[in-house]
């Protein structure tokens, strides 16, 4: 099924509006703005950015087909291609497809089933998945999900500090800037932040999955042994190493484990590094990243290209 602006949606919304004047019902009342966002590449290429007014019977997929061109395939549940760029299953350049966030989280459900009630992040994203067809939990979406949930439902924060020193203290006035409210303790059920130098966060055995690889948390990164500790490792859309970042390097990066809140790492191999990371949480510097790594003011989006 193909799906156009203009005419096409115009001329579905009039036939809905009448379908439904009769008995005083509508689209329903705006329930305020969400940010839709387009890439392509792990964010690497904008394609639509707008701020668009929903309403109480919106869904991620309304929003979608409401500013761009789509086809759906499995009765409309199912996203095949926008404006034109097409899922492919094979190909010279690998397994293609459209993912999509909600609040920095990757939806379990189709965008038709995920209704909105105003403030959401909504980022759909055209990216090889020949490493990982599941990245649970992305940075570029802050300060979701920390600031209002996900998609509605709120979640307590609980900020970790695992010797970070002043990056941990960064870290927690990032997060009241915006208007987050941190928890005491580690409550259950918490959308958790961790900082500090990877010799220690890696004791955190969701956090040391990172290790394993983009297939088991979805994080380009890794970490290699020096004789001072551990130095971040920037991989590429393969899940290959692509080359060392230094001692210095921090890495942000989010994750989640059998569909639960979201752990974010604000680390690297010394103080510097963490606090570095630490630095970089700001909407402008994470903006449409899955993940970044950070040495003093530059900022690398992961994965990076193979080399």
């Amino acid at each position: 099924m193909r799906v156009r602006r203009g005419t096409a949606v115009a001329t579905a919304l009039l036939g809905a509006a009448l379908a439904t004047a009769g008995c005083g019902l509508g689209p329903g009342a705006e329930v305020g703005s969400v940010e839709l966002t387009v890439t392509r590449d792990y964010g690497a290429v904008p394609m639509l950015q707008r701020s668009v007014q929903a309403r109480e019977s919106d869904t991620v997929m309304r929003v979608l087909e409401g500013e761009a061109e789509i086809e759906t395939r499995y009765g409309g549940g199912f996203v095949h291609a926008i404006d034109g760029l097409a899922e492919q299953q094979t190909g010279p350049d690998g397994p293609y497809d459209w993912f999509f966030y909600v609040d920095g989280m990757e939806s379990p459900i189709g965008a038709a089933e995920v209704p909105l009630e105003g403030e959401e992040r909504i980022w759909w994203d055209y990216r090889d998945w020949s490493a990982t067809n599941h990245v649970p939990a992305v940075v570029g979406s802050w300060p979701a999900p920390f600031a209002d949930g996900v998609a509605g439902k709120r979640y307590p924060v609980a900020l970790e500090c695992f010797g970070g020193g002043a990056a941990c203290e960064l870290a927690r006035e990032a997060l009241e800037r915006e208007g987050v409210q941190i928890a005491a303790g580690a409550p259950k059920g918490a959308i958790r932040i961790l900082v500090g130098p990877w010799e220690r966060l890696r004791a955190d055995a969701t956090a040391k999955l990172i290790e394993a690889g983009p297939g088991e948390t979805g994080v380009f990164a890794d970490f290699e042994a020096t004789a001072d500790g551990y130095e971040v490792v920037a991989l590429d859309e393969e899940g290959e190493r692509a080359r060392g970042l230094g001692p210095d390097a921090g890495l942000v990066a989010a994750t989640s484990r059998y569909g639960g809140p979201a752990l974010w790492v604000v680390t690297g191999g010394t103080g510097d590094a963490v606090r570095a990371a630490a630095e970089s949480l700001d909407a402008e510097r994470l903006r449409d990243h899955f993940a970044v790594a950070v040495e003093d003011d530059d900022v690398t989006p992961l994965p990076v290209e193979a080399p």
